[in-house]
């Protein structure tokens, strides 16, 4: 479109939503839920003391409203838009093939066809396919009694077709340790559960393998059997990486260990397949020191399955996760955890001159560190604080992306859904019994965001290095992101808060400037996520919270849980060759107003 812009001949604006002064009917003065399960809480990583105090907490809570501006440039394109939130993925693998899991993978597929990735632990770990709170298997190796090995890829090909089939694409993590191969393969499969300390899950399955060759050439026969199975040109779309989280317990054995285990791995990936995309290594965290040697392993070193320098990088991953605590009766969320995380895995990985831009995937970014894991601090997770902490912090992992001028090519929601479980039972999860959460709304809306990111600038952002610092306490983030594509811009507007308390809504006035040439119509669709609308779990609770819905019951659950659009036409005004709207945001919630136009008929 370049940068040539004129002064707004006519139009006419049509603008569907419901109310042109608020988005949606939600009182600021109805306390918001903490959702809060009273079960008890996994082990966390050591809490960092906020800089924050508590005074701050309450300094916007005696008003009902404040105002913010928010202006959006449309001269201003400042690069690519990044669809970094195209990546997903579980502990329970066989949960894809399942009737809940296949309906879900099928709605993450529908957001962008052959784009989304799914990244699924236990891939190769032993067991007849029967899920479990944090397990999986798939039986793919076992070995005769004479020592040689069997395969069998009959389940590992159930889960990688349901993906295939719904237009999701695997981001293919090699482990865990098949039972014949570990050097400790007793215990093998663990009985984990919320109530048991999470390190009662590594088991056999974490150790090292007994037998570095065989190892090599499971992974080279699984690759193979994939080519053959779904064509070279679909595996080489893959992303391939050995393990997680091997600098803490996931992984049994020394960091020597595991770079030999990665490198008789990705040597195997590429026997199969020459230019298959690999990388790793998921680290825990940015990685510290661990990365460190792994990068310089992966540099300069020497590789230990053939013997030359350099074991290949086409990517680099590791994981960020935010630290809620259970504060005061309320849940506060962690982001400056998360991003602090982001901002040193960046730094070091930008400190690397050669790897100057390598794509960056963040193998798993979350709020907190186990998906299946319950309490009181993770309350959050069922209804909008999830949702807007979600718009609000892939936004400011792009910042510093930017920042570091690294190449952040994706940040993987740890994210899916558990079979068999009560519903909305507190796990973090995009869907529950097949509802989809408000969670899932806002990847429902950055689908629709492509092209060009445009420059924003907002009265009541939240700076980048005040969130690393302290995170959003002392005042609600009240920002957007924006993109521009061919005949439409796209605005996705957030009022979050790291506290799950009540406090007033925000008054934004939205600004478009920088109007394009000549244009005849202009049509908004205006898309919600909060109290009242895009939220299933809301509707539940009104419902009495039914463990047993009625199937009309069921049926308005699943209708709640889309994405909505609010469909009451009002006009929006032109002042200046600037298009103004105003509208209410709850805290917690999140808007997408997208603009489209048509040529002008001269």
């Amino acid at each position: 479109m370049g940068n040539t812009f004129t002064k707004l001949m006519a139009f006419n604006c049509v603008w569907t939503m419901l109310s042109l002064a608020s988005c949606s009917s939600y009182s600021s003065k109805g306390r918001l839920s903490a959702e809060a399960d009273s079960r008890n809480s996994p082990p966390q990583d050591e809490l960092e003391e906020s800089s924050v105090d508590s005074e701050h907490i309450l300094k916007f809570q005696a008003q009902e409203f404040f105002p913010v501006t928010v202006d959006v440039d449309m001269s201003r394109p400042i690069g690519k838009f990044p669809r970094i939130w195209r990546f997903f993925g579980a502990d329970e693998a066989n949960y894809a093939y399942l009737e809940n899991g296949e309906k879900l993978i099928k709605e993450l597929g529908e957001l962008a066809p052959q784009e989304v990735y799914f990244r699924a632990h236990n891939l190769l770990t032993s067991g007849d396919g029967t899920p479990a709170l944090k397990w999986g298997s798939t039986g793919v190796y076992r070995e005769d009694a004479n020592g040689n090995p069997v395969y069998d890829w009959t389940i590992l090909d159930r889960i990688f077709d349901t993906y295939l089939m719904h237009g999701v694409r695997p981001y293919a993590q090699i482990g865990f340790m098949p039972k014949a191969l570990s050097l400790e393969p007793e215990p093998y499969q663990h009985k984990w559960n919320p109530d048991l300390r999470y390190k009662e899950i590594f088991t056999g399955w974490a150790y090292p393998p007994s037998d570095y060759d065989k190892w090599g050439e499971l992974v080279y026969q699984w690759v193979r059997h994939c080519v053959d199975r779904y064509g070279a040109s679909e595996v080489k779309s893959w992303y391939w990486q050995t393990w997680n989280e091997a600098n803490i317990a996931y992984w049994q054995g020394t960091p020597e260990e595991f770079f030999r285990l990665h490198d008789y791995a990705l040597d195997a990936v590429r026997r199969a397949l020459p230019d298959a995309r690999v990388g790793g290594p998921d680290t825990a965290g940015p990685g510290g020191q661990f990365m460190r040697a792994f990068l310089e392993h992966c540099l300069r070193g020497i590789n230990y399955a053939n013997g030359k320098k350099g074991t290949p990088l086409d990517f680099i991953s590791f994981h960020a996760k935010g630290q809620p605590k259970y504060v005061d009766g309320h849940v506060q969320m962690g982001m400056d955890s998360q991003l602090r995380a982001i901002d040193r895995g960046f730094e070091l990985i930008a400190s690397y001159p050669e790897l100057t831009g390598i794509p960056i995937i963040i193998g798993e970014s979350d709020p907190e560190g186990c998906a299946a894991c319950q309490g009181e601090h993770l309350g959050y997770r069922n209804g909008t604080m999830y949702s807007s902490y979600t718009a609000a912090s892939f936004a400011r992992k792009m910042d510093l992306a930017d920042k570091h001028k690294v190449n952040l090519k994706g940040a993987l929601t740890w994210a899916f859904e558990f079979e068999d479980q009560p519903y909305f039972a507190g796990f973090r999860s995009l869907a529950t019994n097949g509802i989809d959460k408000p969670v899932l709304n806002v990847f429902r809306m950055y689908s629709k965001m492509s092209g060009q990111r445009l420059s924003v600038n907002s009265s009541g952002a939240v700076p980048l290095d005040t969130i690393l610092k302290e995170g959003v306490r002392e005042k609600p983030d009240v920002s957007a992101l924006a993109t521009l594509d061919k005949n439409e811009v796209c605005v996705m507007l957030w009022h979050y808060y790291d506290e799950d308390i009540q406090g007033p809504q925000a008054g934004v006035k939205l600004t478009l400037s920088g109007l394009p040439i000549r244009f005849g119509t202009l049509q908004l669709r205006h898309y919600c996520i909060d109290q009242e609308y895009s939220n299933a779990y809301a509707l539940w609770r009104k419902m009495g919270s039914p463990q047993q819905p009625t199937a009309q019951q069921y049926a308005q659950l699943e209708k709640a849980g889309r994405l909505t659009e609010i469909d009451r036409r009002q006009s929006c005004r032109e002042e200046n060759n600037q298009i103004i709207l105003e509208l209410d945001m709850p805290r917690q919630a999140v808007s997408l107003l997208v603009f489209e136009w048509s040529p002008r008929n001269n």
